[in-house]
């Protein structure tokens, strides 16, 4: 049996009689690789949530989004994605390289469907798939541990509507700069490169116009 559980799984698991369906599900629907069916899903998806662990270990979930294929399945235990440019945290990244565990959790709302994997994830400033991605700053490697197509009862359904205009996409023109980038509270923090933002975009502005901007739609 798969070392997916542990005691605690266990004790409810008991409680609640599901230890039999518990494992007959780790037999179905558990894999260490990832399926043809799966490689196109995940490769048509156009965003997904990013689980690591931070050194104070909290788990830290973090949305990814681009333009569909951004994340591209290299082989049947590898996948990798684009770090793209945020806001200067690096949340998931730092975590990934103290802690190279991490949880990805992919979502079709409008069929729906869901896939989730477990793996080991590194960042290289100098992949070679730099140059596939547009826009992007790094790029992540994940060897894939174990995969799961769950059950898609609870995804409630919804459409996409449109792309963000800030996913990076070959061929196209550079998207724009974030909004969020013309604060005044933030602008002597500003890497070097992006101190030209703001009068860009028409000029630095405070919270309470970016927050007009967001409830625009357009954060």
């Amino acid at each position: 049996m798969s070392e997916i559980y542990s005691p605690q799984h266990r004790v409810l698991q008991q409680v609640f009689d599901t230890s039999r369906l518990a494992d007959r599900v780790v037999e179905l629907v558990v894999r260490p690789t990832i399926s043809d069916d799966t490689k196109a899903f995940i490769e048509s998806r156009d965003m997904f949530f990013l689980a690591s662990v931070d050194h104070r270990g909290y788990p830290t979930c973090s949305f990814k989004g681009g333009v569909p294929g951004f994340v591209r399945v290299l082989d049947p235990t590898t996948l990798a994605f684009p770090s793209y440019n945020g806001n200067g945290m690096f949340l998931s990244i730092g975590n990934i390289d103290r802690n190279h565990k991490v949880g990805l959790l992919f979502i079709d709302f409008e069929t729906p469907h869901r896939v989730r994997l477990h793996g080991v994830a590194n960042v290289d400033r100098n992949d070679p798939l730099l140059a596939d991605f547009e826009g992007a700053e790094l790029i992540i490697r994940v060897r894939v541990t174990e995969t799961f197509i769950n059950c898609p009862r609870y995804v409630h359904r919804y459409q996409r509507l449109q792309t963000s205009k800030y996913a990076p996409e070959s061929g196209c023109e550079k998207p724009p700069p974030p909004q969020w980038k013309r604060l005044d509270a933030i602008q002597d923090a500003l890497p070097q490169g992006e101190r030209e933002v703001a009068d860009k975009l028409g000029g630095t502005i405070s919270f309470e116009e970016y927050s007009a901007l967001v409830l625009k739609g357009d954060g």
